[in-house]
């Protein structure tokens, strides 16, 4: 069954399938629901693939704190049991800080985080506007976090319990432009979406500043595929939206979507 399972996903993927494959047979055993760690949109997909389809004994269902979250945590319960939003526990924590005096992006949050040892996946999404500062937490990490983190970048702060319903919103932008392009090579898709030498493309793979579906590749012959959600460091995020066959030249069609 598994290696049936493998031949539609990256060989990178199979450990993830595994777990999610693990997942689904405690609950089937157990009838207790199973709460995840945050997923990127990605691992969201293949749990949805793998448990969410034709399913009559368990059902899926993901929260992040809005609906517009990116990163969620996904309850795979048994069909008859009631999803609350409770169950998925997550919780917002608001910062503020002195916007006029220091200028903070969603990597200085991210960074010191990172440096107190928190765990990705147990982050979802990081907002920064308006002098505030937006973290969405696994329920377990929050009173880690607020003893913690009291500062970023130098500037002393203090994270607070706040209810899901003060998000701040994020609505992201898509712009989406057609291309020809020679191949499907991570350097050459990269050179395209980008606007730069093949060769510049390829130096930022080797310094492992550029991510396809959320996680660092490093090599330039790697086969991009439909759907895949792409991001060079400085440069922003974009996705390969569609492949549209061929031109007559031999050529790929395809449509890529820039966030703005």
């Amino acid at each position: 069954m598994t290696m049936e399972v493998y031949q539609h996903f990256r060989k990178e993927e199979q450990p993830f399938i595994d777990q999610v494959l693990s997942w689904k047979d405690q609950v089937e055993r157990s009838y207790i629901p199973k709460l995840t760690d945050f997923l990127d949109p990605r691992e969201q997909e293949i749990v949805q693939m793998l448990i969410g389809v034709n399913q009559d004994e368990l059902q899926v269902e993901a929260f992040g704190g809005s609906a517009y979250s990116e990163r969620k945590r996904i309850v795979i319960a048994p069909v008859y049991e009631t999803i609350t939003e409770d169950m998925f526990q997550v919780e917002l924590l608001e910062a503020a800080y002195p916007e006029k005096f220091v200028h903070l992006e969603h990597r200085d949050v991210m960074g010191a985080f990172m440096s107190q040892g928190v765990k990705r996946k147990k982050l979802g999404d990081i907002l920064v506007a308006d002098g505030k500062v937006h973290l969405l937490a696994a329920r377990e990490v929050v009173p880690f976090i607020k003893m913690n983190l009291t500062s970023i970048k130098k500037s002393r702060i203090s994270f607070k319990e706040t209810p899901l319903t003060s998000l701040l919103a994020s609505k992201e932008a898509w712009k989406e432009y057609e291309r020809t392009i020679s191949s499907l090579r991570l350097d050459t898709v990269v050179k395209e979406i980008y606007g730069m030498s093949r060769k510049d493309a390829a130096v930022l793979i080797q310094k492992l500043h550029v991510k396809v579906n959320y996680r660092v590749v490093d090599d330039v012959k790697f086969q991009v595929q439909e759907g895949d959600m792409l991001s060079v460091r400085g440069k922003g995020r974009s996705k390969v939206a569609a492949i549209r066959g061929r031109t007559k030249k031999d050529k790929i069609k395809m449509t890529v979507a820039k966030l703005q």
